[in-house]
């Protein structure tokens, strides 16, 4: 399986990929503080049994503005996709995430599933969020999903319970929010994330 990971503002990040037959592709975009973005992805799986694991996170803290809009089609019999966006948003940041599974006619025993899962931490902070499915077959598996919300009342008490200062308390309930994306990233990214979050 191809890796790869993307740091915006680091490095050159692809807006359109094509996975052919047997393909398998695990990308994973980061999004650090300070940066207004307005990213485009285009992915094509063209060919029998192609197969996309695509996950990105995302850290608005104070007035960024972030535009995610990501197109995923399938256009072959028996190809995967998956993805999974998590971001946190605070300040008066707003962020936007526009997804789209494409799923053709002959595209049949298709799985595609989308997901946006986003923290707000302040009540100034702005997210929207567009999961969307578009199918012409009928044998496939697909979902989406989308959820925005704050951090949890009760394991912030919790970990206060415990002696755990509030700030540390609240970047640990960020790190287990993030903890899904940031398992597949390099130990030096995951330790300049955990730094942002304090």
């Amino acid at each position: 399986m191809d890796k790869r990971v993307y740091v915006f503002g680091r490095d050159s990040v692809p807006q359109y990929l094509r996975l052919e037959a047997g393909e398998e592709l695990m990308m994973t975009l980061v999004m650090l503080p300070g940066t207004d973005l307005r990213i485009p992805l285009e992915v094509d799986l063209v060919g029998p049994g192609a197969s996309l694991d695509l996950a990105g996170v995302y850290l608005c803290p104070e007035a960024e503005h972030v535009d995610l809009r990501v197109l995923v089609r399938h256009t072959s019999a028996g190809c995967h996709s998956r993805q999974l966006f998590k971001g946190i948003v605070g300040g008066t940041a707003d962020a936007a995430f526009d997804g789209l599974i494409y799923v053709a006619r002959d595209a049949q025993q298709t799985q595609a599933y989308q997901e946006n899962h986003t923290l707000l931490l302040s009540e100034t902070a702005r997210v929207e969020s567009r999961p969307q499915l578009e199918i012409y077959a009928d044998d496939v598996q697909c979902s989406h999903g989308a959820t925005t919300g704050y951090l949890n009342p009760d394991e912030l008490f919790y970990l206060r319970s415990r002696g755990i200062p509030e700030p540390e308390a609240r970047r640990l309930q960020m790190i287990a929010f993030l903890a899904p994306v940031l398992n597949r990233l390099p130990e030096e990214l995951i330790e300049e994330i955990h730094a942002g979050l304090s």
